[in-house]
């Protein structure tokens, strides 16, 4: 005879927070709440007779046997998907999730997606923003905008279409200019406190605030000081609200400068070698609520030319 195993939701419960290393994080992707997540996880580990977390004061990590066990949870899970998705039987066409970068979910898709929940009151979406790319195998989404380098855009299993180039633009909030005086050329940009966007720190490719002054011929500043963020929206928050000036995104910043909320004080844009892509497993663009999305994201992208944002 087979020997008993778990319940399943008990496994799908350790895998996410195995992989999250959080129960927060896990509970939110599997739609319970931490609480009931972590009874899940008890349960398993009172099934097996062994534990799988050391529960630290505010953080989850992994024992012995949780390393153990996780790896292989997770492919068998990964293989569910596939085979399911193999016979067409994976999912729901109501439901979509989307995974993108936060601060482009909160400074160009929410603003937005209004529009594609009215032309398309059938599709239930679900938007998961996070830093890093997400597992079409594992985490459950359907597709994904992602910022990428050409090199990166010739993965077999994926379709990976071009949405916009990327370029960086120096912004600050008017209110900011009437404290400190104009700004008539580059080298003014010492006067003012600088801050730094990391959302995308430490990839290949990705501009900064050295390379923009270089390209303006200015010297002597210090731009490893300045405030810091990790996600571009409270950058650009920090700059409406009058803290310093911003080497921002372009895209992400283009609400806000026709607003009046920042303004461009220099023509000089950086291009970046990095441009924003829609993502998705090959042949899963052929799904309407996939085949939809797809559509409008680039239909609302075409309908503004981001090139002239420094303009603005």
């Amino acid at each position: 005879m087979h020997a008993a195993l778990p319940p399943l939701n008990a496994l799908r419960a350790f895998e996410a927070a195995a992989r999250h290393l959080s129960l927060t994080k896990a509970a939110a992707e599997l739609g319970v709440t931490p609480g009931a997540l972590s009874h899940q996880i008890r349960g398993l580990e009172d099934f097996l007779g062994l534990e799988l977390f050391h529960r630290l004061p505010r953080a989850l990590a992994l024992t012995d046997v949780g390393r153990q066990l996780h790896p292989g949870l997770q492919a068998g899970f990964g293989q569910i998907r596939q085979a399911l998705a193999a016979i067409g039987a994976v999912g729901n066409d109501r439901i979509l999730v989307v995974s993108t970068p936060p601060g482009f979910t909160a400074k160009w898709l929410a603003p937005r997606l209004y529009r594609f929940l009215s032309a398309h009151p059938d599709i239930d979406t679900r938007i998961s923003s996070t830093l890093t790319n997400a597992d079409f195998k594992t985490d459950g989404v359907d597709v994904a905008i992602r910022h990428m380098r050409a090199a990166q855009t010739s993965d077999p299993e994926l379709l990976i279409e071009k949405l916009t180039d990327q370029f960086y633009v120096p912004v600050c909030s008017p209110k900011l200019l009437e404290k400190m005086g104009p700004l008539t050329a580059p080298p003014d940009i010492k006067g003012l406190p600088l801050i730094h966007d990391d959302s995308l720190a430490g990839r290949e490719e990705t501009a900064s605030w050295a390379d923009w002054l270089e390209a303006a011929g200015v010297e002597g500043l210090d731009v490893s000081r300045g405030l810091r963020f990790n996600t571009a929206d409270h950058a650009i928050q920090a700059a409406i609200d009058g803290a310093g000036i911003l080497l921002a995104q372009g895209l992400l910043a283009h609400d806000d400068l026709r607003a009046g909320r920042l303004v461009a004080p220099f023509e000089l844009t950086l291009p970046s070698r990095r441009a924003l892509y829609f993502v998705c497993p090959k042949g899963r663009e052929k799904r309407p609520n996939v085949k939809a999305f797809r559509e409008w994201v680039k239909q609302e992208m075409a309908c503004h030319d981001f090139g002239r944002v420094g303009q603005m």
